[in-house]
């Protein structure tokens, strides 16, 4: 019997992330509202660790204002999307 109770996560946009422009400041972890950001273990082409994302985004932008190198692009969906987590 599976006791962990399931969360519904709701998804209302995505980001693409050109991880090699990346230089792993992390200033949009710090800035991601709703927390769906966080750095890789991996390292890029150029040696530094770059965000991924989870599901949850809100499309608020603030990644994308807040970075210096330009990595972000930002995508608000017409429709949310829910998802189990």
């Amino acid at each position: 019997m599976n006791t962990q109770a399931k969360t519904r996560v709701v998804t209302r946009g995505t980001v693409t992330i050109d991880v090699d422009q990346c230089k792993g400041c992390e200033l949009c972890i710090a800035a991601c509202r709703p927390g769906v950001l966080e750095m890789s273990t991996e390292l890029n082409e150029t040696g530094y660790r770059f965000p991924l994302l989870s599901p949850g985004c809100t499309a608020c932008r603030a990644c994308r204002d807040v970075c210096p190198d330009y990595c972000f692009e930002v995508f608000k969906f017409d429709v949310p999307i829910e998802t189990d987590s």
